[in-house]
């Protein structure tokens, strides 16, 4: 009998080394197997701006840590909301990632008539990326030279102070009317198609001032054709401390900062959803990304990602919902 049980314990064991790895693939072939194949970004804007600089190198990088190609997929049209939509209808198996904005996400609900999405039940939220704010600029050689005295010209000349912007419903365009709103003036839209132009006519004397981002307006304040009176987020620019934050001027309901954020459609694992936030979290961080965040003027949002993130949106939503309704915006 020893014999026997020697040679049946015997057995057992070979099987169990032979089952062991194989149980433990199993168990685990879900969340371990992804990826196995490219993981395609749709990014909801034309390609060459600065959106699209920034996903292609995130792009990279989460290639790199994840062993798998992460391909940049531009669809632009109708502010981002085309993409999102097409992006949400895909499977949710981890091989669709999208980029959000407060624009696709929030401020577009009340823009456009036909969303055809639910940025709260459509999506998963994975990881913010960064958030810009914006400067607020103006000719030189209007009279005011500071933000209490363009407020106080503002409100002196209702409506006749006008504003350029990089089109309608745009974050240059929605900075400006949530300032108007936060400072109770108003003044008159003119959008472009494109910051270009806009500024081209802003420097020219055309219009009075804009709101627009570090990277596009610094080398024109720093030649003298533009003249800056605040920073639009919470603090001053690393790269421009001589700024002003619009919260230090005794306006912190002006603040606005465009932010960015990965998404993935509904009902995706949330395994693959937990890696995919770990790596972007360690992307945002990568020093080739944060040399890119700091020359646009953008900070890395390291804490933003999961329910927080959802959450976020949810505040988002109704901050720009509000927004709109107070300042009458449209996209016309």
């Amino acid at each position: 009998m020893d014999k026997f049980w020697k040679r049946a314990l015997g057995g057992l064991c070979t099987v169990a080394a032979t089952l062991g790895p194989l149980g433990t693939g199993a168990a685990h072939a879900a969340g371990e197997a992804w990826p196995t194949r490219p993981i395609t970004f749709v990014v909801p804007f034309t390609p060459g701006g600065i959106t699209d600089n920034t996903s292609r190198l995130l792009a990279k990088i989460l290639g790199d840590k994840l062993g798998q190609p992460v391909v940049v997929d531009n669809r632009p049209g109708a502010g981002g909301s085309i993409g999102v939509e097409a992006a949400s209808r895909q499977p949710p198996d981890g091989y669709t990632m999208i980029y959000g904005t407060q624009g696709t996400q929030a401020a577009n609900l009340a823009l456009y008539k036909n969303i055809r999405y639910d940025p709260l039940k459509d999506f998963v939220p994975v990881h913010a990326m960064s958030e810009t704010p914006l400067i607020l600029v103006i000719n030189p050689a209007r009279p005011f030279k500071t933000v209490p005295e363009l407020i106080a010209y503002a409100k002196a000349n209702p409506g006749k102070l006008n504003f350029g912007s990089a089109g309608p419903g745009t974050g240059t365009h929605l900075t400006a009317e949530l300032f108007q709103v936060a400072t109770g003036t108003k003044m008159t839209h003119v959008p472009y198609k494109g910051s270009s132009p806009a500024l081209t006519d802003l420097m020219a004397g055309n219009l009075d001032l804009m709101f627009d981002y570090p990277v596009v307006v610094m080398p024109f304040v720093k030649a003298g054709k533009l003249k800056p009176l605040a920073v639009t987020g919470k603090g001053r620019l690393t790269a421009a401390p001589e700024i002003p934050a619009v919260g230090e001027l005794g306006f912190p309901k002006a603040e606005s900062s465009a932010w960015s954020a990965v998404f993935l459609p509904a009902k995706t694992p949330p395994e693959i959803s937990k890696r995919l936030g770990d790596a972007i979290a360690q992307a945002i961080v990568d020093p080739e990304m944060l040399q890119v965040t700091e020359k646009f003027g953008s900070v890395p949002l390291k804490e933003l990602r999961d329910a927080k993130l959802g959450e976020f949106v949810k505040t988002e939503i109704v901050r720009w919902r509000d927004v709109v309704q107070a300042s009458g915006a449209k996209l016309e």
